[in-house]
């Protein structure tokens, strides 16, 4: 039997049989508990995604994958489904983003960081908006993602660790604790934060945009992810890349890095002629709406660059370009091994 060789008939007949016997009759004469992870939708219903794949098996193979054969997850049972067209959804929420988490700290922060009920019309209208947010995708949202209850449920996180708080802090996350630090050392910037992605997400902004993970280094952008990928974008718009280029060029001078003094074309020759990244100074919360000025570009080389958006608060290149230079400074003090030996008497020396 090779796991995993099912086909959307295969699956069809598992999901009539999975209605003929009802769901606990089903899963207990498979042997499968629960789903806790994925589900399958199917015309409004849903169903335990690892059991429907595993009887799958049954229809297309000749027998049905005993539980512990296979994975739930996205590692077995939901990506051969999602692989066949099905439409799978998470059964549980989402953790909550650094961009989420802002919208949810700006609201408790004008609340006078006290928690807010279900109710309130402040919560309802903050969970259609992180329901629109395109950050998670589509089957990872259950009927549960971000409604009014667990937007309210998040403000109480957040407000049991504020340090004026005398109760019992509950059960959020190192991120709820770090945004409202960020919003208690920053308020005016985060405030403006807040408002940047709220507008971003109401004008459509960041519908087009490709989120990306960093996976090499998880970079601590204040803005976070919404904001950070529309700044990348900016940075990657190659018209703007071109006429900032062009215009340090006529000026007659070399495209070396900003911040380090690195020349592609000096170290690559032919190869590196022309080439070098280009950096969006501002960040967005800052900057605010408006088009790009070839003075809010900067060119830098991709050691700098990387090392700017590594982690807040972003240096300039200018101050990339200070702290290159108090290293070497700092370098240069220091004697060489070789310079204290040979300081030595030759007697002392091993």
């Amino acid at each position: 039997m090779r796991k995993g060789a099912i086909t959307q008939d295969g699956v069809f007949k598992a999901i009539a049989e999975y209605d003929e016997l009802g769901r606990d009759r089903f899963l207990s004469e498979y042997g499968y508990k629960p789903a806790t992870g994925y589900l399958l939708l199917h015309e409004d219903r849903t169903y335990d995604s690892k059991a429907i794949a595993g009887v799958a098996h049954k229809f297309d193979q000749g027998r049905a994958l005993r539980p512990d054969e296979l994975i739930g997850g996205r590692s077995h049972a939901a990506r051969w489904l999602a692989r066949l067209g099905f439409l799978i959804r998470s059964s549980r929420s989402p953790d909550w983003t650094r961009d989420e988490i802002i919208l949810a700290c700006d609201l408790a922060m004008a609340n006078g960081w006290k928690r807010l009920e279900f109710d309130d019309a402040r919560v309802i209208q903050l969970s259609a908006l992180l329901q629109n947010m395109p950050i998670h995708p589509e089957e990872l949202r259950n009927e549960l993602f971000r409604n009014p209850n667990g937007v309210a449920r998040k403000t109480v996180d957040i407000t049991s660790r504020h340090p004026n708080y005398r109760g019992k802090p509950t059960n959020g996350n190192a991120l709820d604790v770090e945004v409202m630090n960020d919003f208690l050392a920053r308020p005016a910037e985060m405030t403006e934060v807040a408002r940047r992605i709220r507008h971003g997400l109401a004008s459509g902004e960041f519908q087009d945009l490709a989120l990306e993970v960093e996976a090499e280094d998880e970079y601590s952008a204040p803005e976070g992810r919404l904001l950070m990928s529309l700044h990348k974008s900016r940075e990657r718009d190659k018209g703007l890349r071109k006429r900032k280029i062009d215009a340090v060029l006529r000026q007659g001078r070399r495209l070396a890095c900003e911040a380090c003094g690195f020349d592609f074309e000096q170290v690559y020759g032919d190869r590196g002629s022309g080439y070098i990244e280009c950096h969006h100074v501002v960040p967005l919360h800052e900057a605010g709406e408006g088009r790009t000025k070839l003075s809010d570009l900067a060119l830098i080389c991709a050691n700098c660059h990387r090392m700017i958006h590594r982690r807040a608060p972003w240096p300039t290149p200018i101050e990339l370009r200070n702290l290159i230079q108090s290293r070497q400074n700092a370098r240069a003090r220091i004697p060489s091994q070789h310079n204290d030996e040979a300081d030595q008497p030759a007697a002392t020396k091993m």
